[in-house]
């Protein structure tokens, strides 16, 4: 099976509330990736709108098919490439905006939208107090063979969903992120592991620079089943580019048996 090459965008916070410097942003982005042979192209999580917003949070939130999307989907199928983006989802209106969560949409090379995840693990009292946490633990779709999973940020700080997905078949584990400065250790050293652990390619797209009183990390990254990083972005502005290879990742399976070797009967007490 051909490699699927994916390209993470790591973009400056740049000025929140801004969603049209972050098309812009965007579609240069897809033009890079287009040109470097990329099927797949990662933001990070918020990006559409920023991630330091505050109770603007409800005026910018918007439906999975509102007009973000919509721009998005252009940009993807005039590059021809899928982009996963993160997102402040609207659903519903109850006279207060409806409710509100911190989403990850991935749209098809086509400009249709093959899922859309809310995250399920909120960070902080910034996020815990502005967005609902979704319910749906394991999102996946289909990409030129390869099958997808949606997480993001603190979603893979717990090993519990990375397991749950690479059990319910991921291949590559998309997770567009915002983590900040002082806790590098999670691309350095969590990512890697989740990748090894759970025997699959996982994708972590961060955001760089400073935004209201947050100063992201950077330094996203590809990580592949054998452990090791294929693509690592410094502390600026980057454009990363790697290959998901499904030979090698059947290949790492079946060397390293963590999946087939599991005793779920002794584990009750997890739950």
């Amino acid at each position: 099976m051909t490699p699927l090459r994916t390209a993470l965008y790591q973009g400056p916070a740049g000025v929140p509330a801004s969603t049209a410097d972050s098309l812009a942003s965007l579609a240069a982005a897809a033009r890079r990736a287009a040109a470097a042979g990329a099927r797949l192209l990662l933001t990070n999580e918020l990006y559409l709108t920023g991630y330091a917003l505050g109770p603007a949070v409800r005026d910018l939130a918007e439906p999975a098919d509102g007009p973000g999307a919509r721009a998005v989907a252009r940009i993807a199928a005039e590059h021809g490439l899928a982009i996963g983006y993160g997102y402040p989802e609207r659903d519903g209106d109850d006279g207060a905006g409806g409710t509100v969560f911190n989403s990850l949409q991935l749209i098809g090379p086509d400009g249709t939208s093959l899922a859309n995840y809310r995250k399920t693990h909120l960070f902080g009292e910034y996020e815990t107090t502005y967005f609902t946490p979704g319910s749906e633990p394991v999102v996946q779709a289909e990409l030129d063979g390869v099958r997808l999973g949606l997480l993001i940020c603190y979603d893979i700080e717990f090993p519990e969903p990375v397991r749950a997905h690479a059990l319910a078949g991921t291949e590559l584990l998309l997770a567009p992120t915002a983590l900040m400065r002082p806790y590098e250790i999670v691309p350095q050293t969590i990512v890697p592991a989740r990748a090894w652990e759970s025997q699959l390619y996982l994708a972590y797209a961060n955001r760089c620079g400073t935004e209201g009183d947050f100063s992201f990390a950077g330094l996203s990254c590809l990580a592949a089943p054998d452990g090791t990083v294929r693509a690592r972005a410094g502390a600026g502005e980057d454009l990363i580019v790697a290959d998901v290879d499904p030979a090698l990742l059947k290949a790492s399976r079946a060397e390293n048996t963590y999946l087939d070797d599991r005793r779920p009967e002794l584990y009750g007490s997890l739950i």
